[in-house]
């Protein structure tokens, strides 16, 4: 504490300056803690040093018997114990930096893999535009001016237009370093999002993509770019492993549902070549990968980002062959909320009736 023997024998020292001055009522409540059951329950506090600075402490203690002043305490320094956790979060917040750091490099290096697909999705409402302006120059142009088609004609451009500010809006949220937000979100239409913008690179490669959404499922609490990274991550993984499949049909099955952990998940089935039963563990490992140009970071980067919202993901063999990828999300907190107190109004009113 940085005092000495001298000032303790001079008097300058006392048990209450110690004390800062926002714990003495606690102290104060710990003496009478003593008086009155004749222990004190270890609790935290801080003292002041001779210098000013603050050392933080476990402090407790006992009477010897009932009815005596005597007793002993304990006052134990938690200066390691803080220091080594604040370097805990130190080193979880630079984790944390790090992975967002990854799983925005890896979404730039899927988007870039995409370019030429997401240029058609871009190009085809473009494309539309010209082609309605033109039509809608026609219409003015005739004798007498066809005023209601181009009513309609300019309706279909609007819409067009808001059609590509929309594609290209998901573009910039998946591309751009954002920190992460959690919001209330509807999985199907987030999935459905990301499928709009992969749709040409599955053409492209003959792989016909099929949905089978439950309706109705509540809301899950999720980034909304993070969990479009790992839908995104593995459609495109799925597209490239049934490109080199020579007979038989591609097909891409994207399937939501209730998890039985009443929350939501999301499976992706693909008719490729299927994984290696050796090596299924492997999969999410970071620098592990079956591609030869592949990083190995593409799933080990989904299932930290889908365990960081509280979820669960893993992989199998689908039938009559390919793979699955499938993950679970919670609910938004709200959501259970209001379940747990659906759940209690039954009890509730039986409670009443008796």
């Amino acid at each position: 504490m940085g005092y000495d023997r001298e000032d303790l024998n001079a008097g300058r020292l006392h048990r209450t300056d110690l004390t800062p001055p926002e714990w003495r009522g606690r102290d104060l409540q710990t003496v009478a803690e003593l008086k009155r059951v004749g222990t004190a329950q270890p609790f935290e506090k801080e003292y002041v040093r001779k210098d000013g600075s603050r050392v933080p402490v476990l402090i407790g203690g006992t009477m010897f018997g009932a009815g005596t002043e005597n007793g002993v305490g304990f006052v134990l320094d938690l200066t390691p114990l803080k220091r080594a956790e604040a370097e805990g979060r130190e080193h979880e917040r630079r984790y944390r930096e790090a992975l967002m750091e990854l799983a925005h490099a890896n979404r730039v290096t899927t988007m870039g893999q995409l370019t030429a697909s997401i240029a058609h999705e871009v190009n085809q409402p473009i494309a539309a535009i010209v082609a309605n302006a033109e039509a809608g120059s026609n219409w003015l142009e005739a004798q007498p001016p066809n005023l209601e088609r181009v009513r309609q004609t300019l309706d279909w451009i609007t819409k067009d237009g808001m059609r590509a500010g929309d594609i290209i809006g998901r573009i910039r949220a998946l591309i751009r370093n954002a920190p992460p937000q959690k919001e209330n979100l509807e999985i199907n239409q987030a999935v459905l999002e990301v499928i709009a913008l992969t749709r040409s690179e599955a053409f492209k490669n003959g792989v016909s993509v099929r949905t089978q959404f439950a309706e109705g499922l509540p809301p899950v609490q999720a980034d909304r770019v993070q969990l479009q990274q790992v839908v995104l991550n593995l459609i495109v993984n799925a597209i490239e492993a049934m490109a080199a499949v020579g007979e038989g049909g591609r097909e891409l099955v994207i399937s939501t549902g209730r998890d039985a952990s009443d929350g939501v998940h999301v499976t992706l089935r693909d008719s490729g070549p299927g994984l290696d039963p050796k090596n299924v563990d492997r999969l999410f490992e970071a620098f592990y990968t079956t591609k030869p140009t592949g990083m190995g970071m593409g799933l080990a980067i989904c299932r930290s980002i889908i365990e960081a919202h509280g979820g669960r993901m893993w992989a199998g063999a689908n039938e009559p062959r390919g793979a699955f990828f499938q993950f679970t999300l919670p609910l938004a907190s709200d959501e259970i909320a209001s379940r747990l107190l659906e759940a209690d109004e039954p009890t509730g009113q039986l409670s009443a009736a008796r």
